[in-house]
């Protein structure tokens, strides 16, 4: 979580989206966000927040994307700090 955005993996979700994912929830709203490229996927968020994670996903993508492969082989990924860490 970092400026009020909770960040989600739900690797599960391959089937819907099909590629590595995240989900950005803030203040009711969801934006779903393609790991690889940080493309919008799904839903929305505000213009300031979308910029934010956008912006992190290029900061942390190979950490997301081991985070990606460690979940998807059944083990616990590790936390990754927020922007405002």
């Amino acid at each position: 979580m970092f400026y009020g955005v909770l960040i989600r993996m739900f690797f599960r979700d391959t089937e819907k989206h099909f590629i590595p994912h995240i989900h950005a929830d803030y203040q009711g709203l969801v934006g779903v966000y393609s790991i690889p490229d940080g493309i919008l996927l799904a839903g929305e968020l505000t213009p300031n927040k979308h910029k934010l994670v956008v912006a992190w996903i290029e900061i942390h993508r190979d950490d997301l994307i081991a985070d990606w492969e460690l979940a998807v082989n059944g083990r616990k990924p590790f936390t990754i700090k927020g922007l405002d860490q």
